[in-house]
């Protein structure tokens, strides 16, 4: 069994950093040393097959990104990073497992529609997965067969409050659903957005001639988050359901969830890099030789971007701080400007919707740490522990400690990454959404379950690699 010492470096978990060595046998931690353990007086680098030297640099338990879609079908085509592709971008990032969605259509069964899930990543991915479930068709064989998904390993399913046509629930499906949750603990996850709102104010917009990227964000205005949001959280009050709201990029449903989590209500946001760093009126403003004003469109995702001027983005380094939001995920989705984002041309409404963000959230994230919008060890919880433990990953995935998964990343704060398509982006992409983007930090050596597959610029993995995760219920619920 092959033997890695991490040596040196400052271990740093969600509630405090302290000096010391990590020992790995196999796919899992086995020791955790400080300065004057009584293992550490035999010689442990000379015993072992691979020393690690991390003098001066952050050790972390790897990145979870909860949130992701890899192949993903939407708007006419398909999300242009593969399992393959998607998943060795995160290795890259120091992203070691991901979570991303099965689909279930109206009409299809949802265990037709898992089995097609496990298909695309088997043997494909270069770091662990899991699966949430998309329940697009909320109809009484769908709503039998959510229970089974825990002993799959799924305990989480999504819907929709947006996207009439497409996954749209209307609220009494989604009271069935939450019923089912309430009953068996699994967690709700909720796209919360008034989609028949939203889809009448797009309507409008075009008739008017404002066709332009930057309308997206317009159609979709904070009111019908806010609205879509607190409707939610009714509905779960109701219930007794926990619920888990995606990609929150307004400040006034932080203020929603806020007031739930007040009242003593499981009630759970994450929000994403593009709503801590980028804004409506960048959007606006851009422009390219190669995409002139449709250069936009590479920032179309939904929930979209919100305005600055309007203090939406400082809302969310706040309510990381104070937890009102309890994550940051990526939402990743990602497809190219050419002949994908480009079907919008003419009509934001056929923009493919998505940004592609899986490799650089742990980068992003602890820019947030240079400019102390966030602690070091907030870092560690809201990218690796918090996901963990929301989840049904804690113990094995989330934390350096004996027992747990070998997933570790060591990061240099001296260091140094410039985001960009032609810089660091391994993405199956042909822009960046990040394009200029300057970190203070760097990820040097990532470790998966006991294997180092990026080192000093090299990436060592391959794909399979990565394993199915089979997940646990929730260990964040109050």
């Amino acid at each position: 069994m092959a033997t890695t010492l991490i040596t040196g470096g400052t271990v740093v978990s969600a509630t405090g950093r302290m000096q010391a060595d990590v020992l790995i046998e196999g796919e899992r931690i086995v020791a955790v040393l400080q300065p004057g353990s009584e293992l550490l007086g035999t010689d442990l680098a000379a015993s072992v097959d691979t020393v690690i030297d991390a003098t001066g640099r952050y050790v972390i338990p790897g990145g979870i990104d909860a949130h992701t879609h890899m192949q993903l079908p939407f708007g006419g085509t398909s999300a242009s990073d593969t399992f393959e592709t998607g998943t060795r971008a995160a290795a890259w990032g120091g992203t070691t497992t991901i979570v991303d969605f099965a689909v279930q259509r109206h009409g299809e069964r949802i265990q037709d529609g898992l089995a097609h899930w496990h298909e695309l990543a088997a043997g494909q991915c270069a770091v662990d997965y899991g699966f949430h479930q998309i329940v697009g068709g909320v109809d009484a064989e769908a709503l039998a067969a959510l229970p089974g998904l825990i002993d799959e390993g799924i305990t989480s399913f999504k819907m929709f409050m947006a996207y009439p046509g497409v996954f749209y629930a209307d609220d009494a499906q989604i009271l069935r659903a939450m019923q089912i949750s309430a009953r068996t603990g699994m967690l709700t996850m909720m796209h919360a957005e008034n989609g028949p709102v939203i889809d009448v104010l797009a309507e409008q917009l075009v008739a008017e001639g404002k066709t332009d990227p930057y309308f997206h964000g317009i159609a979709r205005a904070w009111q019908a988050e806010e609205e879509a949001t607190h409707r939610a959280i009714m509905l779960a009050d109701l219930t007794g359901a926990p619920l888990y709201v995606v990609h929150v990029s307004a400040k006034q449903a932080v203020r929603q969830l806020a007031w739930a989590r007040d009242k003593g209500q499981n009630v759970f946001g994450e929000t994403c890099p593009q709503y801590l760093y980028l804004s409506l009126e960048e959007q606006l403003g851009a422009s390219s030789e190669r995409w002139g004003a449709f250069e936009g469109a590479k920032w179309v995702c939904s929930t979209p971007l919100r305005s600055r001027a309007e203090g939406h983005q400082d809302h969310m380094w706040q309510a990381l701080r104070t937890n009102d939001l309890q994550m940051v995920s990526t939402d990743h989705c990602p497809f190219c400007m050419t002949d994908q984002k480009e079907l919008g041309r003419g009509d934001f409404r056929a923009i493919p919707n998505g940004i592609g963000s899986v490799e650089h959230r742990m980068d992003l994230m602890y820019q947030g740490v240079v400019t102390g919008e966030i602690s070091l060890e907030r870092w560690v919880e809201l990218t690796s522990t918090t996901p963990a433990r929301m989840f049904g990953m804690y113990g094995r995935k989330g934390v350096i400690q004996p027992g747990a998964d070998a997933d570790v990343v060591v990061y240099d704060p001296a260091g140094h990454t410039s985001i960009g398509y032609d810089k660091t982006h391994h993405m199956n992409m042909d822009h960046s959404a990040w394009e200029g983007f300057e970190i203070d930090g760097h990820v040097d050596t990532v470790i998966a379950r006991g294997k180092v597959i990026v080192d000093a610029g090299q990436y060592l993995g391959r794909k399979g690699d990565g394993r199915f995760v089979r997940r646990g219920l929730s260990q964040y619920l109050i």
